[in-house]
């Protein structure tokens, strides 16, 4: 699939903020097998007096900026082209869950790709005793890991209710599986925490789904939304599957990549500080249109 894809992020300050520093990270990866950005800009309003771009860990194109004058809004847009092809796994090649552990001391890579770096507890993501056994109560025995990922992916999308009321980007996993509902956000991250509490390399992977409008009606503009589903290490042989527990489906062509990461803070879409007071209101519309052949 070819997608013309366009974001855009606004930030409203109730009074006037200064000294501000982000690091921004929108622009969709080049992944071999997987997608590639065929070009893509990304252009910020007040214009910062100072910008940067870099690579980080996970290997996200990130840009920095330094805005100083004072200033009541923050406009972030970006545009960009993408080419998405998601190969389904057909047939399973990962391991059981007993055997999983050899194939991980077999990996001696510390690379960005690694599993070693998803097992433990993360930024955002400490053991939940809750998750555990939560994930425990599943059947398990002579299970591979990808039939584990799946069960667990549809497990969560049954027991779980999308609200996007019931919880904030800074709700903590515990309180999310307390309460049974939230976002994709929130659906990742227990999906992740209960993988690794089993033993299973998980990861977050922040991006961009296209969804369709209703039988009968018209897509509106700027109804497609940023989105996170979950990458889960299946061995040796098998590499990477992604899964998507809000929507209980296996990762396709209508997921674009922004990155990957341990847990939502390694791949937030903007982090920073500034100076100022008051709230601020914000929003955000994506596009993904799909381009005729």
């Amino acid at each position: 699939m070819l997608y013309d894809l366009s974001l855009h992020m606004g930030y409203l300050y109730d009074s006037f903020a200064f000294n501000a520093r982000h690091i921004i990270r929108v622009m969709p990866l080049s992944i071999p097998d997987r997608q590639r950005l065929i070009a893509g800009a990304l252009t910020v309003e007040p214009q910062p007096e100072e910008r940067a771009a870099f690579t980080d860990f996970f290997q996200h194109p990130a840009a920095s900026i330094l805005i100083r004058a004072p200033h009541e809004r923050l406009d972030i847009r970006m545009k960009a082209r993408v080419q998405v092809e998601v190969v389904t796994v057909s047939a399973d090649f990962s391991p059981t869950l007993d055997k999983l552990p050899d194939e991980l001391g077999n990996c001696w890579s510390l690379g960005a790709d690694s599993p070693h770096h998803f097992l433990g507890a993360s930024p955002r993501l400490p053991e939940e005793p809750a998750i555990s056994a939560y994930a425990r109560a599943m059947d398990l025995k002579n299970r591979t890991v990808l039939e584990i990922a799946r069960a667990m992916c549809r497990r969560i999308h049954r027991d779980f209710t999308y609200d996007p009321k019931a919880t904030t980007v800074d709700t903590t996993t515990a309180q999310a599986f307390a309460l049974k509902r939230g976002v994709c956000q929130d659906f990742s991250h227990v999906m992740i925490t209960a993988l690794r509490s089993l033993g299973i390399p998980a990861g977050y992977v922040s991006g961009y789904l296209r969804t369709l409008p209703p039988p009968g009606k018209e897509r509106l503009e700027g109804a497609d939304a940023m989105h996170a589903w979950v990458r889960i290490w299946c061995g040796g042989l098998a590499g990477w599957v992604e899964y998507d527990p809000t929507n209980d489906i296996q990762a396709g062509t209508d997921h674009i990549v922004v990155g990957y990461g341990r847990d939502y803070a390694d791949v937030a879409p903007v982090i920073g500080a500034l100076k100022s007071y008051g709230r601020q209101q914000t929003l955000q519309a994506v596009d993904v249109i799909p381009v005729e052949a």
